[in-house]
């Protein structure tokens, strides 16, 4: 890791503490739209979001994840959870294949193409390493595959779809393929939970998109999937249960490596382009409206059964 003392200096001298390395350096470097007042402009806007958008209660305080992380679950609670996250994780594929077709970049239709691809089965392969062999007889071990690299280069598995991981998930909980991932299964909140997805975050406006892009990355950052594995883990444990939570300990894995690069592209998007910052606090708060909506929607439904 190079010297970032130079970097840090100048960004107490220049009063602009709080940017990412990529954005001081460049700041440095006098790249073009790039210069301390605009710093000091993005640094105003970030407080901005913080506190109107990032204090949202879904990030702060998810009454489910909370209860759910106890562990005190039922088996039809948890089939209830599985089927209603099986909805989400099959209708994101819309929305995900959205905002790959409404990039105004090949860079971020790239992007965009890495999550879909690694969503139905790409694995990703870090730069310089031997491709792992997976026996696809039995199952793919989250241990083996990896949370970093790119899809570029790597190797399609059926049984490596994120579907396939819950799927493997419900079969030892009594479902089957049949009771999962339609949109016929989706409750009337997880479903509205779906739709914001493909209109907010699949949206053709570039803008409300990457609002909402970075309203969702937050929220998947915050914590709640530690949540999720502490409570399966739990309730493996308290019922003598072996459920396979690969799903679940592949996300927490990698969400807490993005939340950096979510960063990192907000101020990229903020030096390089001209922002409406009430809009784009508008649009991501709309997206959290969407999230809020799947995660009520399951506590009435626990509280309820």
């Amino acid at each position: 890791m190079g010297n970032t003392k130079p970097m840090e200096d100048f960004a107490v001298t220049q009063h602009i503490e709080g940017l990412t390395a990529p954005s001081l350096k460049s700041i440095m470097e006098k790249k073009p739209g790039y210069s301390v007042e605009r710093a000091k402009r993005f640094l105003d806007f970030q407080a901005r979001i913080n506190n109107e958008l990032l204090k949202h209660p879904i990030i702060t305080n998810n009454e489910y994840t909370q209860w759910f992380e106890k562990g005190d679950l039922s088996k039809k609670n948890v089939q209830e959870f599985v089927v209603q996250f099986s909805v989400f994780s099959n209708l994101f594929l819309i929305a995900q294949l959205k905002k790959t077709i409404n990039a105004d970049t090949l860079e971020g239709m790239r992007a965009s193409k890495e999550i879909l691809a690694n969503e139905i089965g790409v694995i990703f392969k870090k730069p310089d390493s031997k491709e792992k062999k997976i026996n696809s007889d039995s199952g793919i071990d989250a241990e083996l595959v990896s949370a970093e690299g790119s899809v570029e280069g790597g190797i399609f598995h059926f049984r490596a779809a994120h579907f396939e991981w819950l799927l493997r998930m419900g079969e030892q909980i009594g479902l089957s393929f049949n009771d999962l991932g339609k949109r016929s299964h989706g409750t009337d909140s997880t479903l509205f939970f779906c739709d914001e997805l493909s209109r907010l975050y699949g949206s053709e406006d570039y803008m409300e998109s990457q609002a909402s892009s970075y309203a969702v990355e937050n929220w998947a950052a915050a914590g709640f999937w530690d949540e999720l594995v502490t409570g399966f883990t739990r309730y493996n444990k308290n019922s003598n249960s072996d459920l396979t939570l690969a799903f679940f300990t592949w996300h927490a894995k990698i969400e807490a490596q993005h939340a950096a690069h979510t960063q990192e592209e907000l101020e990229e998007l903020y030096f390089e382009r001209e922002i409406d910052e009430d809009k784009f606090i508008k649009d991501g708060k709309e997206m959290l409206k969407g999230v809020s909506a799947f995660w009520t929607g399951l506590n009435s439904q626990r509280l309820n059964s």
